[in-house]
């Protein structure tokens, strides 16, 4: 899933990669997703994108935003991208492929749910993507104490922890991924009620979505996603499906995994006491 660690590196990777290269063909919807989402008619996304040279790719939270003249190409969510040499054949299944001049080519493919939006700059009204453009990033000065402090507003104190940082685009980028790790090295569980956090117990999680995420963009993103290349990212993940039944690195207790909010939490039972 590309949540902000992912979107740091998938852009910088974007950029540095193709940078002056210009879109030749688009395919859009080669194989029908239910759950890919796009912005207005992908069929028209040939006739916006063909000709347009690649500019640069930054990020906004959780998504990445390719600049290809006056037209913007985003991906969200679970999207998987993977760039492809001249000469290699591409996958089978995939819902976005820009070709570009070389005869390279960056695919995007949805597995469980994802965004894959072509638009003119200025067109995209969707809230997701205006919100993740306006709010500060967890790694920039922007995101001091007093503003994650601002965060905790009427109605947040029956939120779990989980549904706090990971619903309501309180802080895009944190999804259900990155929280896992964020609350173990707060030793926070994440079933555990916003309203029952001390003053300690905030400083300390304001803390360690600072460091953790640095951490992950500095290790090249987590080792659960892929970069452009398909390799893994550096970051090995202490919370994760990859560690469920493992010992705990701090008490040697087992990780646990357990069904919540549609999703899964990971937590140690010792270390992240409810």
């Amino acid at each position: 899933m590309i949540e902000l660690p992912e979107a740091v590196v998938l852009s910088k990777q974007l950029s540095e990669t193709l940078s002056g290269r210009t879109i030749r063909r688009v395919v859009a919807v080669h194989t029908p997703h239910k759950l890919s989402w796009y912005f207005g008619d992908p069929q028209a996304y040939a006739a916006l994108l063909t000709g347009k040279v690649i500019e640069g790719a930054t990020h906004h939270g959780g998504q990445v935003e390719v600049t290809a003249g006056d037209a913007r190409i985003t991906f969200s969510d679970g999207v998987n991208l993977r760039y492809f040499a001249g000469g290699e054949k591409a996958p089978d299944k995939h819902q976005l492929l820009l070709e570009f001049d070389d005869g390279s080519f960056l695919v995007g493919s949805v597995q469980m749910y994802g965004g894959l939006m072509a638009f003119r700059e200025g067109q995209n009204d969707n809230p997701y993507y205006l919100v993740a453009k306006e709010k500060p990033s967890p790694l920039s000065a922007d995101f001091d104490e007093t503003y994650f402090n601002g965060l905790f507003t009427e109605g947040t104190d029956k939120l779990s922890l989980k549904a706090f940082l990971a619903t309501e685009q309180r802080i895009p980028g944190i999804g259900n991924g990155v929280l896992q790790d964020i609350l173990f090295n707060a030793r926070l569980h994440p079933k555990k009620r916003v309203g029952t956090l001390t003053a300690t117990e905030k400083k300390l999680l304001y803390e360690s979505i600072k460091t953790t995420l640095a951490e992950m963009v500095a290790a090249g993103g987590r080792d659960t996603d892929t970069d452009i290349f398909g390799v893994p990212g550096g970051y090995v993940t202490k919370l994760s499906k990859n560690t469920v039944g493992q010992p705990c690195t701090v008490c040697g207790g087992p990780i646990r995994k357990e069904a919540y909010m549609g999703g899964s939490v990971y937590y140690c039972a010792s270390c992240q006491a409810n």
